[in-house]
């Protein structure tokens, strides 16, 4: 290593966050945010990505990288097969945590909550917009189960484009949307000296109450 990683850092200077800038409720913020980034950030980061956390049966904890596709009032949603490991934890287990981290924004958000299945309307509504080749995808992958090769996925694949051969692929019954219900969400701007603002929202019955975190 060329570097050593406790020699690694940044100073964060870009902005700040107060409680002038922050609206009553979050969500007005974080599309205020989101739109920062969708004109700030530069390909191949997708400003949607976000991290997402679950935990199994067993209290263990497992994150991945997922795309959010859909945000409103309800809640921030997101797609995969139900069948999937994070599909079984979160069938255990239904609440989840995601983050969002925009470097050149200097910002992240968390955003913890209850997770439930949007409909099956909504899901096939957005799985009719996916490219062919990922609802060809979504039938032909057994997301999250053991495989002997990559030979074997693509024969998955290959027999899946025949029995669509003749009609549109339609939404797997095993594959769907996810809601994340937000309970909390936090917002955190980098400052200098790592003394970052840090505002968290906290549903409490049918109002948010907001608070300042220290660093």
């Amino acid at each position: 290593m060329t570097q050593t990683l406790a020699d690694m850092r940044r100073d964060y200077t870009r902005d700040g966050l107060d409680e002038a800038q922050a609206p009553a409720e979050p969500f007005a913020l974080f599309r205020r945010w989101f739109d920062d980034a969708v004109k700030t950030e530069q390909l191949p980061v997708e400003p949607n990505a976000m991290t997402l956390a679950t935990v199994d049966e067993e209290g263990r904890p497992h994150c991945r990288v997922l795309l959010l596709k859909g945000l409103d009032e309800r809640g921030f949603t997101f797609f995969s097969n139900y069948d999937s490991a994070k599909g079984q934890q979160l069938a255990a287990r239904p609440f989840a945590a995601m983050t969002f981290f925009w470097p050149s924004l200097e910002r992240q958000v968390r955003i913890e909550g209850r997770v439930e299945r949007v409909s099956a309307q909504e899901s096939d509504a957005y799985f009719q917009v996916r490219p062919l080749g990922s609802r060809l995808g979504a039938w032909a992958s057994p997301q999250s189960r053991v495989i002997k090769d990559r030979e074997e996925l693509q024969q998955l694949l290959a027999d899946t484009e025949r029995r669509f051969l003749d009609r549109a692929p339609e939404c797997p019954p095993h594959w769907g949307g996810y809601r994340l219900l937000a309970e909390r969400i936090e917002f955190w701007q980098g400052r200098s000296s790592r003394l970052h603002d840090r505002l968290n929202y906290r549903l409490q019955g049918d109002a948010w109450l907001r608070e300042r975190l220290a660093p």
